[in-house]
C-alpha cells in the first residue's frame, strides 16, 4: 500500500511554528515515527510553500497511489486550484488539519477542500495523520 502526506505553506516551520498550536515535534521527526508505526506501507511526505507544487505533486502520485493525507494549510480555506486538482486525480484525499480550525479565527472555519474529499480530521494534533493512515488501511 501506497500512501502520501502533502503539508501545504508554513508546515515546514512545525515544531518552531506557535507550539501552543502546533507542538514542539518537526514533521520530520514526526515522520520517521510514522514509518517506524506502520512498517507493511509505503510512505511518502511532500511539503511545500508553493501552490502550484503541491498540485504537480497531486497530479504526479494522484493516479497511482491508495491514498493522500493532505493538510493544505492556509490553502484550505483559498485554493479552488487544490480543489481542482483533487477533483481530477483517482487517489483519494483525506484532508487533515492538526489544529482544529473550527474553533480558530472565523476565516479558517471553511473549507475550499473538504467537499472533494473523502473525510477531514482536525483538531488532534499530529496523531490525526496516523489516523489517516489508519483509515486507507
Amino acid at each position: 500500500m501506497q500512501i502520501a502526506i502533502i503539508n501545504g505553506p508554513n508546515l515546514n516551520l512545525l515544531g518552531k511554528r506557535e507550539p501552543g498550536i502546533y507542538g514542539n515535534e518537526s514533521f520530520e521527526s514526526y515522520f520517521e515515527r510514522l514509518k517506524a508505526q506502520y512498517p507493511d506501507v509505503q510512505l511518502t511526505y511532500f511539503q511545500s510553500n508553493i501552490e502550484g507544487e503541491m498540485i504537480n505533486h497531486l497530479h504526479e502520485i494522484g493516479f497511482s497511489y491508495d491514498g493522500i493525507l493532505l493538510n493544505a494549510g492556509g490553502y484550505t480555506h483559498t485554493s479552488v486550484a487544490l480543489r481542482d486538482a483533487i477533483s481530477a486525480v483517482k487517489t483519494p484525499v483525506l484532508e487533515i488539519h492538526i489544529s482544529n480550525i473550527h474553533a480558530r479565527e472565523e476565516f479558517r472555519h471553511k473549507s475550499m477542500i473538504a467537499p472533494v474529499c473523502v473525510g477531514s480530521i482536525c483538531g488532534l494534533g499530529m496523531k490525526g495523520y496516523a489516523l489517516g493512515i489508519a483509515y486507507f488501511l
